[in-house]
């Protein structure tokens, strides 16, 4: 190897320059060492050198190991070809963005300022009425191009020819696309750009591409031109639409038609959306006729709307077709009615209607869009039809058929839809609508009346209002049907409205209005608008010292009557007839001020007219469900801060209004909850969980719920589903909260049916006995809910005869019981000789008010009745007429056969009478407990409703539809039972002993299975059934017995000739000692792998191997 250039001491042996005249042997040395990599900069300079210095040794010798770091001059690094391009480009790149900020600055240098901007009209205008008629002209100009040809593949050219078309568009016709034009004109413009008219359509498309490229907006035609070949469903962009002068004076009012552009962007541009806006901003009535109008129902689909109440979606439906002028075009569908018919575009209808319509096609393929209005209402199925959007979506947009959806809250309370990630992954834009809304004062009471006091206390406040206060309506916010009932009957009292007042000429109105304000030394409407502190100053003294309280209350009633203009008062709640409901939108007669008394059905569904004054208990009635019990409750208690809030805001519509708050300001911030719970979350879901299962949903608890239910009520709904026999499970012998669960073949049957479960499966087997139509029309009669009106007076006519037609109403009941098992059917017998009493007398109104029933009640019964008719008739594929008017009551046997129908479906809710024994030993509260029963689910005591027929004959078994908690808790809609019938119709809810030696089993030939008597405890208290003879319990003595049966021919009557040839007796197969006789073990071994216990399982095996028959 050679030696290492660089070696010890050289440095040395380095030649140094030598001075002018150097000759020699450093002469000879320097030519030597040329070429070497010479570093003369490290070397010092020496000013005398000799010969002899070259060979000179350095005085220290040189460390090892260490090596000094040698400073060179910096080199050129070497750049490749490649890596030149590179960087020309960056600095090309570098060169636009320069020259792209001056163009900029240049824009916003002639940029129109603010009050430049506010001469122009506003985009609504524009959009509305100018680009619609721009547009229609570019598609008459299309129209005139098909004439000529057109190369299919120069995009370019076309969009320059509509460019150039739009243009061409007179400015007198469209005034305010011009003065667009004209801001645009003033801007100036890229070289590009401006050249563009004189380029060819290649240079075009390639000046378009660099402007995409350098994040310029593409023009809007062409966009909308790409959407349309991407939506199937909207065969035009734009529809007009011709409305009433009026209708677009309204519009025009609405918060929400200011805000179309951003709400029509925002849904073009996303699949979901969700708008915020207060009740009365628009968005019900608008958003469907922005979507109309922009062509989401031109084509294949229309659109759809949820509603949560059958009187906001009649309401609305009604509303958006006068609007749009096209009345037939929008309907409605609720469970018992509607008016689709082939012309509809717009659908309104109740979420229920909707999610029972996925049942049959899962992604809605008749529907563009969807609108899910009032989800802040939380109902059920908005939460499901909100989890199951959310998938039908994205399938939707893979098929390439896209859906929209818009969800749509009166609240911001949209965390659970916006920021819920197993909802949406990608974050719907939420757009946030003001409200129509004028000042609003609130008054809160400084005393908070008590439970018995509030509904006195609102009477007070509606009076005081009438009788001191300028024009305005009245609303007023009560719990329930009766409290409505009960304070619009005594406010007709003290204020009566007679037709005869009325004054067309207003003299008399205005007379009576100068009567009513003398003495009044205070008007609200003077008041400050803006938030008053409500612990001092004038909302305080309106409460106590402006409507202070009189002591006697005929002598204040006696002064309101008799100074006070009349009073219009109409009731408003959900059981209410449409027609009924219906005058609330109507204006007060002349001369006297409306009053509309409501319950919350009025707080966000339905926007109520010339409102001026609300009146708030802060009460409402919610129904809570004991998931453990089954136990439901109506209880009366605070509503939610939100719903406060909306209640206030029915003040503010038409003018500056006032809420009087019956409840002081520190019972709204200590006892008000922020929000309503979602009603999944407070009421059984076993219906959903059943429709969920029919859209073959497994597992229920991984179902994206915007608000998930309680994994207890999850459980109990699939246990309640498993006793119906309505799913089974996918893994035998675990829970179906592990193993999960499937619908089975009488659960698809029971899910087409629009009733709950329970009843679901009644209508199921209820055509094996030809008893159809009496339990179509008992399931109507029990889903519907209060036929019978109540005993309260609703002002029509006096106390007195409300009391004998209910006393006439009792002592017809019970003539309508009979006796036998149709008196056992009790409180169901009644219900189906009502409605049949009142089909056969036509259902008119006169014969309902003599028999103290409810028109609506029975109208929608007859509606229901012919809906499950129908789907009666598609499922067992029957074209014969189920219901008749003229059906005779049913007979002892078909009574006694709807017992046990019923039984079968309603197994768990048996109470038993307290035994004597009992009470006997509980002498103090003997009285309590003598009318007492017990239930398996409740530690509670409960009571036969005074109501029901069986309340004086306390039968010790009973049957009963719910429970619901008043005074006491109270059975609804009872029945008797006989116990024996309980281990044969629920064996599953039973806990059987050993068959009774004494009875010795027999082979029943109708059911051809072996039978015995058993003796058996019910539920989970163990109550003692009697003996009843049931099917032989499951085990090694069943198949003996089974054996016995078959030689002795009992099972099969051909062998029974042979029983006699036999080596030994049948007898012999359940002896103890039949183990020593190999024959007889033989035949057990054979029936027990087999499995063959009955006759069905033995001809089934029999089937398999056809060497024997019988």
């Amino acid at each position: 190897m050679a030696k290492n250039r660089k070696g010890f001491n050289w440095k040395a042996r380095q030649q140094y320059a030598a001075p002018t005249g150097t000759s020699g042997a450093a002469a000879q040395l320097q030519s030597s060492d040329d070429s070497r990599k010479q570093q003369s900069s490290e070397v010092p300079a020496i000013s005398e050198v000799s010969d002899s210095n070259t060979l000179v040794l350095p005085a220290v010798k040189k460390t090892s190991g260490i090596a000094k770091k040698v400073v060179s001059s910096p080199k050129a690094k070497f750049v490749s070809h490649r890596q030149r391009k590179m960087q020309e480009r960056l600095k090309d790149k570098q060169m636009k963005a320069s020259k792209r900020g001056a163009l900029i600055e240049a824009i916003q240098a002639v940029q129109a300022t603010e009050e430049e901007m506010k001469q122009f009209v506003s985009v609504t205008q524009m959009q509305t009425r100018g680009l619609k008629r721009h547009f229609l002209d570019l598609k008459r100009m299309s129209k005139r191009r098909k004439n000529s040809p057109v190369p299919e593949n120069d995009e370019a050219e076309v969009e320059q020819e509509e460019l150039d078309e739009d243009s061409d568009i007179s400015e007198p016709d469209e005034p305010r696309l011009s003065a667009v034009r004209r801001v645009d004109s003033e801007v100036p413009q890229p070289s590009s750009t401006v050249a563009e008219t004189h380029r060819t359509p290649a240079e075009i498309s390639s000046v378009k591409l660099e402007d995409r490229e350098r994040g310029l907006e593409v023009h809007s035609d062409v966009i909308l031109k790409k959407e349309k070949s991407a939506n199937p469903f909207r065969g035009k962009h734009n529809v007009l639409v011709e409305r009433l002068s009026e209708v677009h004076e309204s519009r025009g009012k609405l918060p929400v038609v200011s805000e179309e552009q951003a709400v029509m962007e925002a849904i073009n541009e996303n699949p979901v959306v969700i708008i915020c806006g207060e009740t009365g901003s628009g968005k019900t009535t608008q958003v469907p006729q922005f979507l109309y109008e922009a062509g989401y129902a031109s084509g294949n689909g229309i659109i759809g709307i949820t509603e949560p109440r059958r009187v906001a979606a009649i309401s609305m439906a009604k509303r958006v077709g006068y609007e749009l002028n096209r009345s037939q075009e929008v309907s409605y569908q609720i469970r018992y009615e509607g008016n689709v018919n082939p012309k509809m575009r717009i659908k309104f209808m109740t979420d229920g209607v909707l999610t029972r319509e996925l049942a049959s096609d899962f992604l809605l393929q008749r529907y563009s869009v969807v609108v899910i209005d009032e989800a802040h209402e939380r109902s059920v199925y908005t939460d499901v039809l909100i989890g199951l959007l959310s998938r039908i979506v994205i399938l939707r947009e893979k098929r390439g058929i896209p859906l929209k959806l818009i969800i749509m809250s009166a609240t911001l309370r949209v965390e659970d839809f916006a920021e819920n990630k197993l909802l949406f992954s990608v974050p719907p834009p939420v757009i946030q609508i003001d409200s129509r809304q004028f000042p609003v004062s609130v008054h809160f009471n400084k005393r908070t009346p008590t439970e018995g006091e509030y509904l006195e206390e609102a009477y007070k406040k509606i009076c005081k209002i009438h009788k001191e206060l300028p024009a305005g309506g009245i609303l007023v916010f009560v719990t329930g049907q009766q409290e409505v009932h009960a304070l619009c009957s005594r406010l007709r009292e003290t204020f009566p409205f007679r037709e005869s007042r009325r004054c067309p000429s207003g003299s008399q109105v205005e007379e009576t209005g100068k009567t009513k304000m003398k003495g009044v030394k205070f008007k609200l409407d003077a008041y400050p608008v803006s938030a008053l502190d409500e612990e001092e100053g004038i909302a305080h003294v309106d409460d106590e010292d402006l409507l202070g309280t009189d002591p006697s209350t005929n002598a204040r009633e006696a002064t309101f009557q008799a100074a006070a203009e009349p009073m219009y008062v109409l009731p408003l709640y959900s059981l209410l007839s449409s027609d009924k409901q219906a005058l609330v939108f109507q204006a007060a007669p002349e001369g006297s001020r409306k009053c509309v008394v409501a319950t919350n059905v009025a707080e966000t569904s339905i926007t109520i007219p010339d409102i001026k004054y609300v009146v708030d208990t802060g009460k409402t009635k919610m129904k809570l469900y004991d998931r453990n019990t089954g136990l439901s409750t109506f209880r009366v208690m605070w509503t939610s801060k939100a719903g406060a809030n909306q209640r206030a805001g029915r003040a503010g519509r038409t003018s500056a209004g006032h809420c009087y708050r019956l409840y002081s300001s520190a019972v709204f911030n200590d006892n008000f909850s922020q929000f309503t719970p979602p009603e999944i979350t407070r009421r059984p879901i076993d219906d959903i969980v059943l429709q969920m299962k029919a859209m073959n949903i497994e597992k229920i608890i991984n179902f994206p719920f915007p608000s998930p239910p309680n994994r207890e009520s999850l459980m109990v709904a699939e246990e309640e589903l498993l006793a119906l026999e309505a799913v089974k499970l996918l893994k035998p012998g675990k829970s179906a909260e592990v193993g999960g669960s499937r619908i089975s073949a009488l659960g698809k049957i029971m899910s087409s049916f629009p009733v709950a479960p329970k009843f679901a499966k009644m209508l199921a087997i209820s055509n094996q006995q030809g008893l159809t139509p009496y339990v179509i029309t008992l399931i109507a009669a029990l889903t519907v809910q209060e036929l019978f009106v109540e005993s309260w007076n609703d002002g029509s006519e006096q106390s007195e005869e409300v009391r004998k037609r209910h006393g006439y109403l009792s002592q017809m009941k019970k003539r309508w019981i009979g006796t036998g098992y149709t008196k056992m059917l009790g409180d169901l017998m009644v219900l189906l000789k009502a409605v049949g009493a009142a089909d056969f007398n036509g259902a008119t109104e006169e014969y309902c008010k003599e028999h103290c029933l409810r028109l609506k009640a029975i109208r929608e019964i007859r509606q229901l009745r012919q809906q499950l008719a129908n789907a009666v008739s598609l499922v067992t594929a029957s074209d014969e007429v189920l219901i008749n008017p003229q059906t005779p009551p049913p007979n002892e046997l078909q009574a006694k056969l709807i017992l046990q129908i019923v039984l079968c479906c309603l197994g768990k809710k048996i109470a038993r009478k307290l035994p004597h024994s009992v009470v006997d030993a509980n002498k103090p509260e003997k009285h309590r407990l003598k009318h007492s029963y017990q239930t398996q689910n409740l530690e509670q005591l409960v009571y036969i409703h005074p109501n029901s027929v069986l309340f004086q004959d306390e039968p010790e078994y009973i049957l009963y539809q719910e429970l619901f908690e008043g005074k006491k808790i109270y059975c609804r809609n009872v029945m008797e039972i006989r116990p024996e019938w309980i281990p044969k119709f629920l064996p599953q809810y039973c806990t059987f002993e050993k068959p009774d030696e004494t009875a010795e089993p027999f082979f029943d030939e109708k059911s051809g299975t072996v039978v015995c008597q058993l003796s058996s405890t019910f539920g989970a208290h163990a109550w003692p059934l009697p003996a009843a003879r049931t099917n032989y319990p499951e085990g090694v003595e069943l198949y003996k017995h089974f054996g016995r049966f078959f030689l002795d021919g009992s099972v099969c009557p051909k062998l029974k000739r042979f029983a006699d040839q036999l080596l030994a007796k049948p007898v012999i197969m359940i002896k103890t000692w039949a183990s020593v006789q190999p024959k007889t073990q033989n035949l057990l071994h054979a029936l027990i792998g087999r499995k063959v216990s009955s006759r069905k399982s033995l001809l089934q095996v029999w089937k398999k191997d056809k060497t024997c028959e019988c």
